[in-house]
Protein backbone atom coordinates (compact mmCIF):
# COMPACT_ATOMS: atom_id res chain seq x y z
CA UNK A 1 0.00 0.00 0.00
CA UNK A 2 3.03 2.58 1.03
CA UNK A 3 4.58 1.83 -2.07
CA UNK A 4 1.37 2.75 -4.33
CA UNK A 5 1.02 5.54 -2.70
CA UNK A 6 5.00 6.41 -3.55
CA UNK A 7 4.54 5.63 -7.06
CA UNK A 8 1.23 7.29 -7.69
CA UNK A 9 2.97 10.40 -5.78
CA UNK A 10 6.29 10.44 -8.10
CA UNK A 11 3.98 9.90 -11.10
CA UNK A 12 2.23 13.16 -9.83
CA UNK A 13 5.45 15.17 -9.31
CA UNK A 14 6.75 14.14 -12.56
CA UNK A 15 4.24 14.89 -14.24
CA UNK A 16 3.77 18.38 -13.19
CA UNK A 17 7.87 18.91 -13.56
CA UNK A 18 6.86 17.78 -16.92
CA UNK A 19 4.06 20.08 -17.12
CA UNK A 20 6.09 23.24 -16.27
CA UNK A 21 8.80 22.17 -18.56
CA UNK A 22 6.30 22.67 -21.81
CA UNK A 23 6.33 25.91 -21.74
CA UNK A 24 10.22 27.54 -22.32
CA UNK A 25 12.07 29.81 -20.30
CA UNK A 26 12.72 32.59 -22.38
CA UNK A 27 16.72 33.70 -22.45
CA UNK A 28 16.59 35.38 -25.00
CA UNK A 29 13.89 38.36 -26.70
CA UNK A 30 14.28 36.22 -30.12
CA UNK A 31 13.86 32.35 -29.28
CA UNK A 32 13.86 30.44 -32.49
CA UNK A 33 12.85 26.92 -31.06
CA UNK A 34 11.20 26.39 -34.64
CA UNK A 35 14.10 26.90 -36.37
CA UNK A 36 12.86 28.81 -38.81
CA UNK A 37 15.72 31.72 -39.43
CA UNK A 38 19.28 31.79 -40.52
CA UNK A 39 21.44 32.89 -38.18
CA UNK A 40 21.87 36.21 -39.36
CA UNK A 41 18.57 36.58 -39.65
CA UNK A 42 18.09 35.64 -36.04
CA UNK A 43 20.70 38.51 -34.87
CA UNK A 44 19.51 40.71 -37.00
CA UNK A 45 16.33 40.59 -35.20
CA UNK A 46 17.86 40.50 -31.46
CA UNK A 47 19.59 43.41 -32.60
CA UNK A 48 16.71 45.63 -33.78
CA UNK A 49 14.13 44.56 -30.43
CA UNK A 50 16.74 44.66 -27.75
CA UNK A 51 17.42 48.19 -29.22
CA UNK A 52 13.87 49.13 -28.94
CA UNK A 53 13.85 47.73 -25.56
CA UNK A 54 16.90 50.21 -24.40
CA UNK A 55 15.03 53.04 -26.16
CA UNK A 56 11.54 52.85 -24.65
CA UNK A 57 11.75 49.79 -21.89
CA UNK A 58 8.81 48.24 -23.89
CA UNK A 59 9.68 44.22 -24.36
CA UNK A 60 8.66 42.78 -28.03
CA UNK A 61 9.51 39.16 -27.69
CA UNK A 62 9.43 36.82 -30.59
CA UNK A 63 9.02 32.79 -29.66
CA UNK A 64 8.56 30.33 -32.71
CA UNK A 65 7.99 26.79 -31.92
CA UNK A 66 6.75 23.58 -33.65
CA UNK A 67 3.78 22.91 -32.41
CA UNK A 68 0.97 23.73 -29.36
CA UNK A 69 0.14 20.22 -28.78
CA UNK A 70 -3.14 19.59 -27.42
CA UNK A 71 -3.60 23.46 -26.29
CA UNK A 72 -4.96 26.59 -27.89
CA UNK A 73 -2.46 29.09 -29.08
CA UNK A 74 -4.09 31.89 -26.70
CA UNK A 75 -3.77 29.58 -23.77
CA UNK A 76 0.09 28.64 -24.88
CA UNK A 77 0.78 32.44 -25.56
CA UNK A 78 -0.79 33.88 -22.14
CA UNK A 79 0.86 30.97 -19.94
CA UNK A 80 4.41 31.67 -21.57
CA UNK A 81 3.74 35.46 -21.28
CA UNK A 82 3.46 35.77 -17.91
CA UNK A 83 5.64 32.50 -16.60
CA UNK A 84 8.39 34.83 -18.14
CA UNK A 85 6.57 37.96 -16.86
CA UNK A 86 7.40 40.09 -20.27
CA UNK A 87 7.28 43.46 -20.05
CA UNK A 88 8.10 45.66 -16.79
CA UNK A 89 6.46 45.47 -13.79
CA UNK A 90 3.74 48.02 -12.89
CA UNK A 91 4.26 48.91 -16.47
CA UNK A 92 3.46 45.68 -18.01
CA UNK A 93 4.74 47.25 -21.25
CA UNK A 94 5.68 43.69 -22.69
CA UNK A 95 4.05 42.03 -26.09
CA UNK A 96 4.51 38.70 -27.28
CA UNK A 97 4.45 37.49 -30.96
CA UNK A 98 4.15 33.57 -30.79
CA UNK A 99 4.71 31.26 -33.65
CA UNK A 100 3.48 27.51 -34.18
CA UNK A 101 5.30 25.80 -37.56
CA UNK A 102 3.02 22.77 -37.53
CA UNK A 103 -0.06 24.60 -36.35
CA UNK A 104 0.30 27.19 -38.90
CA UNK A 105 -0.82 29.42 -36.21
CA UNK A 106 0.53 33.13 -35.04
CA UNK A 107 -0.69 35.12 -31.71
CA UNK A 108 0.42 38.84 -31.13
CA UNK A 109 -0.41 38.52 -26.67
CA UNK A 110 -0.46 42.38 -25.35
CA UNK A 111 0.47 43.27 -21.83
CA UNK A 112 -1.94 45.25 -19.86
CA UNK A 113 -0.43 48.25 -19.95
CA UNK A 114 -0.09 48.53 -24.06
CA UNK A 115 -3.62 47.55 -24.53
CA UNK A 116 -4.44 50.98 -25.09
CA UNK A 117 -2.14 51.43 -27.97
CA UNK A 118 -2.08 47.70 -29.61
CA UNK A 119 -5.97 46.97 -29.01
CA UNK A 120 -7.39 43.70 -30.26
CA UNK A 121 -8.34 44.79 -33.65
CA UNK A 122 -5.02 46.55 -34.75
CA UNK A 123 -3.08 43.05 -33.59
CA UNK A 124 -5.42 41.28 -35.69
CA UNK A 125 -4.85 43.75 -38.66
CA UNK A 126 -1.18 43.29 -38.52
CA UNK A 127 -1.55 39.34 -38.48
CA UNK A 128 -4.07 39.52 -41.05
CA UNK A 129 -2.78 41.79 -43.51
CA UNK A 130 1.19 41.67 -42.88
CA UNK A 131 1.61 38.55 -41.60
CA UNK A 132 -0.53 35.83 -43.39
CA UNK A 133 -0.06 36.55 -46.69
CA UNK A 134 3.94 35.88 -46.39
CA UNK A 135 3.10 33.12 -43.59
CA UNK A 136 1.29 31.76 -47.46
CA UNK A 137 4.71 31.83 -49.21
CA UNK A 138 6.74 30.58 -46.47
CA UNK A 139 8.54 33.87 -45.51
CA UNK A 140 8.38 33.38 -42.05
CA UNK A 141 11.10 36.00 -41.16
CA UNK A 142 9.35 38.75 -43.87
CA UNK A 143 6.45 38.20 -41.87
CA UNK A 144 7.45 38.57 -38.48
CA UNK A 145 10.20 41.03 -39.12
CA UNK A 146 7.64 43.47 -41.12
CA UNK A 147 5.21 42.96 -38.07
CA UNK A 148 7.73 43.58 -35.21
CA UNK A 149 8.94 46.87 -37.90
CA UNK A 150 5.08 47.88 -37.61
CA UNK A 151 4.34 47.41 -33.93
CA UNK A 152 7.71 49.52 -33.00
CA UNK A 153 6.45 52.12 -35.62
CA UNK A 154 2.85 52.14 -34.05
CA UNK A 155 4.08 52.42 -29.92
CA UNK A 156 7.17 55.67 -31.26
CA UNK A 157 4.55 57.08 -33.98
CA UNK A 158 0.96 57.96 -32.49
CA UNK A 159 0.61 59.70 -35.65
CA UNK A 160 1.25 56.17 -37.60
CA UNK A 161 -0.96 54.21 -35.15
CA UNK A 162 -4.05 56.25 -35.86
CA UNK A 163 -3.33 56.14 -39.28
CA UNK A 164 -3.43 52.22 -38.97
CA UNK A 165 -6.55 52.26 -36.86
CA UNK A 166 -8.44 54.28 -39.90
CA UNK A 167 -7.41 52.05 -42.46
CA UNK A 168 -8.49 49.10 -40.48
CA UNK A 169 -12.13 51.21 -39.78
CA UNK A 170 -12.63 52.15 -43.50
CA UNK A 171 -11.52 48.21 -43.81
CA UNK A 172 -14.55 46.95 -41.69
CA UNK A 173 -17.45 49.77 -42.83
CA UNK A 174 -20.39 48.15 -44.67
CA UNK A 175 -23.03 49.87 -46.87
CA UNK A 176 -25.94 50.78 -45.31
CA UNK A 177 -28.13 48.22 -47.18
CA UNK A 178 -26.07 45.68 -45.28
CA UNK A 179 -26.28 47.69 -42.10
CA UNK A 180 -30.05 47.76 -42.25
CA UNK A 181 -30.07 44.15 -42.78
CA UNK A 182 -27.96 43.27 -40.21
CA UNK A 183 -29.94 45.80 -37.49
CA UNK A 184 -32.73 44.31 -38.59
CA UNK A 185 -32.11 40.68 -38.14
CA UNK A 186 -30.64 41.45 -34.66
CA UNK A 187 -33.51 43.48 -33.61
CA UNK A 188 -35.65 40.25 -34.15
CA UNK A 189 -33.57 38.02 -31.64
CA UNK A 190 -34.01 41.44 -29.31
CA UNK A 191 -37.53 41.38 -29.66
CA UNK A 192 -38.43 37.59 -29.24
CA UNK A 193 -36.14 37.76 -25.93
CA UNK A 194 -38.42 40.63 -25.13
CA UNK A 195 -41.31 39.01 -25.67
CA UNK A 196 -40.42 35.69 -23.39
CA UNK A 197 -39.00 38.32 -20.61
CA UNK A 198 -42.14 40.27 -20.60
CA UNK A 199 -44.40 36.75 -20.14
CA UNK A 200 -42.25 35.17 -18.16
CA UNK A 201 -41.72 38.30 -15.72
CA UNK A 202 -45.56 38.84 -15.29
CA UNK A 203 -45.40 35.30 -14.22
CA UNK A 204 -42.77 36.38 -11.60
CA UNK A 205 -44.43 39.27 -10.57
CA UNK A 206 -48.18 37.36 -9.98
CA UNK A 207 -46.27 34.87 -8.23
CA UNK A 208 -45.12 37.53 -5.30
CA UNK A 209 -48.43 38.93 -5.88
CA UNK A 210 -50.57 35.50 -4.68
CA UNK A 211 -47.47 34.80 -1.48
CA UNK A 212 -48.22 38.44 -0.49
CA UNK A 213 -52.15 37.85 -0.05
CA UNK A 214 -51.91 34.42 1.40
CA UNK A 215 -53.17 32.67 -2.27
CA UNK A 216 -50.10 30.91 -3.00
CA UNK A 217 -48.07 29.03 -0.72
CA UNK A 218 -44.94 30.81 0.54
CA UNK A 219 -42.69 27.30 -0.37
CA UNK A 220 -44.63 26.45 -3.32
CA UNK A 221 -44.18 30.35 -4.94
CA UNK A 222 -40.55 30.50 -3.94
CA UNK A 223 -40.51 27.03 -6.17
CA UNK A 224 -42.08 28.30 -9.31
CA UNK A 225 -39.88 31.58 -9.05
CA UNK A 226 -36.85 29.70 -9.28
CA UNK A 227 -38.05 27.53 -12.20
CA UNK A 228 -39.23 30.71 -13.72
CA UNK A 229 -35.59 32.10 -13.44
CA UNK A 230 -34.34 29.40 -16.31
CA UNK A 231 -36.57 31.36 -19.10
CA UNK A 232 -36.04 35.03 -17.60
CA UNK A 233 -32.01 34.38 -17.87
CA UNK A 234 -32.96 32.81 -21.41
CA UNK A 235 -34.40 35.49 -22.80
CA UNK A 236 -31.67 37.95 -21.60
CA UNK A 237 -28.98 36.17 -23.65
CA UNK A 238 -31.54 36.58 -26.51
CA UNK A 239 -31.63 40.50 -25.86
CA UNK A 240 -27.87 41.55 -24.92
CA UNK A 241 -26.00 39.47 -27.08
CA UNK A 242 -27.53 41.06 -30.13
CA UNK A 243 -27.32 44.25 -28.16
CA UNK A 244 -23.18 42.96 -27.73
CA UNK A 245 -22.62 42.45 -31.33
CA UNK A 246 -24.20 45.61 -32.75
CA UNK A 247 -21.63 47.40 -30.22
CA UNK A 248 -19.09 45.99 -32.32
CA UNK A 249 -20.28 45.85 -35.67
CA UNK A 250 -21.47 49.17 -35.75
CA UNK A 251 -18.69 50.99 -33.71
CA UNK A 252 -21.01 52.60 -30.81
CA UNK A 253 -17.96 54.18 -29.01
CA UNK A 254 -19.09 51.49 -26.01
CA UNK A 255 -15.50 50.12 -24.75
CA UNK A 256 -16.60 46.68 -23.75
CA UNK A 257 -13.17 45.65 -23.06
CA UNK A 258 -13.02 48.07 -19.91
CA UNK A 259 -15.99 45.80 -17.89
CA UNK A 260 -13.85 42.71 -18.69
CA UNK A 261 -13.17 43.14 -14.88
CA UNK A 262 -16.29 42.16 -14.13
CA UNK A 263 -14.88 38.28 -15.04
CA UNK A 264 -12.57 38.22 -12.35
CA UNK A 265 -15.27 39.11 -9.51
CA UNK A 266 -19.25 38.05 -10.01
CA UNK A 267 -19.91 39.82 -6.57
CA UNK A 268 -21.81 42.37 -8.41
CA UNK A 269 -24.35 39.37 -9.62
CA UNK A 270 -25.73 39.19 -5.96
CA UNK A 271 -26.04 42.76 -5.92
CA UNK A 272 -27.95 42.41 -9.09
CA UNK A 273 -30.39 39.93 -8.31
CA UNK A 274 -31.33 41.34 -4.97
CA UNK A 275 -32.31 44.34 -6.84
CA UNK A 276 -34.60 42.15 -9.52
CA UNK A 277 -36.24 40.43 -6.51
CA UNK A 278 -36.54 43.72 -4.34
CA UNK A 279 -38.24 45.42 -7.23
CA UNK A 280 -40.48 42.69 -8.37
CA UNK A 281 -41.90 42.52 -4.85
CA UNK A 282 -42.01 46.27 -5.06
CA UNK A 283 -43.86 45.99 -8.20
CA UNK A 284 -46.21 42.69 -6.81
CA UNK A 285 -47.34 45.11 -4.13
CA UNK A 286 -47.88 47.85 -5.37
CA UNK A 287 -50.51 46.14 -7.75
CA UNK A 288 -51.88 44.75 -4.40
CA UNK A 289 -52.14 48.55 -2.89
CA UNK A 290 -53.57 49.83 -6.18
CA UNK A 291 -56.42 47.00 -6.84
CA UNK A 292 -57.62 47.74 -3.33
CA UNK A 293 -59.48 44.86 -2.43
CA UNK A 294 -56.77 42.38 -0.83
CA UNK A 295 -55.43 42.23 2.29
CA UNK A 296 -51.58 41.42 3.09
CA UNK A 297 -51.09 37.90 4.89
CA UNK A 298 -48.75 35.21 3.93
CA UNK A 299 -49.48 31.51 4.31
CA UNK A 300 -46.49 29.32 4.09
CA UNK A 301 -47.90 25.85 2.61
CA UNK A 302 -51.78 26.08 1.45
CA UNK A 303 -52.75 27.51 -1.93
CA UNK A 304 -56.00 28.13 -2.51
CA UNK A 305 -56.53 26.31 -5.57
CA UNK A 306 -59.67 28.02 -7.53
CA UNK A 307 -57.23 30.48 -7.59
CA UNK A 308 -53.84 28.60 -8.71
CA UNK A 309 -56.12 26.92 -12.11
CA UNK A 310 -57.43 30.64 -12.90
CA UNK A 311 -53.95 32.28 -12.78
CA UNK A 312 -51.61 29.50 -13.55
CA UNK A 313 -53.19 26.92 -15.30
CA UNK A 314 -52.03 26.37 -19.25
CA UNK A 315 -55.42 28.54 -19.98
CA UNK A 316 -54.12 31.93 -17.56
CA UNK A 317 -53.01 34.74 -18.90
CA UNK A 318 -49.86 33.82 -16.17
CA UNK A 319 -49.05 30.38 -17.73
CA UNK A 320 -45.48 29.24 -16.78
CA UNK A 321 -45.29 26.79 -19.14
CA UNK A 322 -46.35 29.24 -22.48
CA UNK A 323 -43.34 31.19 -21.53
CA UNK A 324 -40.75 28.48 -20.76
CA UNK A 325 -38.31 26.98 -23.23
CA UNK A 326 -35.90 23.91 -23.95
CA UNK A 327 -33.13 23.73 -23.38
CA UNK A 328 19.22 39.62 -27.11
CA UNK A 329 21.58 37.97 -25.50
CA UNK A 330 21.49 35.59 -22.64
CA UNK A 331 20.87 38.52 -19.88
CA UNK A 332 17.34 38.92 -21.27
CA UNK A 333 14.65 38.25 -18.53
CA UNK A 334 11.11 39.02 -18.52
CA UNK A 335 10.59 42.66 -16.33
CA UNK A 336 7.77 40.93 -13.71
CA UNK A 337 4.97 42.27 -16.50
CA UNK A 338 1.54 40.00 -17.29
CA UNK A 339 -0.92 40.01 -20.00
CA UNK A 340 -4.48 39.24 -19.28
CA UNK A 341 -5.12 37.66 -22.21
CA UNK A 342 -5.11 40.56 -24.95
CA UNK A 343 -3.93 40.35 -28.61
CA UNK A 344 -5.15 38.78 -31.43
CA UNK A 345 -4.66 34.93 -33.31
CA UNK A 346 -4.89 33.93 -36.49
CA UNK A 347 -3.93 31.42 -39.04
CA UNK A 348 -3.08 30.49 -42.29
Amino acid sequence: MKKGFLVAFLILVSSTMLGQEHYPRLTEIVTDNAHIFSSQELDGLRTKLTQFETETTNQLVILTINGLGNETIEEYANVVFNQNQLGQKEKDNGILILFAKSDREVRIEVGYGLEPYITDAVASGIIRNTMIPEFKEENYFEGLDNATNQLIEFLKNPEALEEFKSELESENEMGWGVGIFVAFFLSIFVAAGGFVFYRTYSGVVEAFRGMLIGKLGVLQGVFMVLFQMIPILFSMVFILMPLFFAIEIFDLGMNLEAYTYLLDDFSWAYYLLAGFFGFTLLLAAIKILVKGKEEFQLSLYKSDSTYMRKTFSSSGTHSFGSSSSGGSSSSFSGGGGSSGGGGASGSW
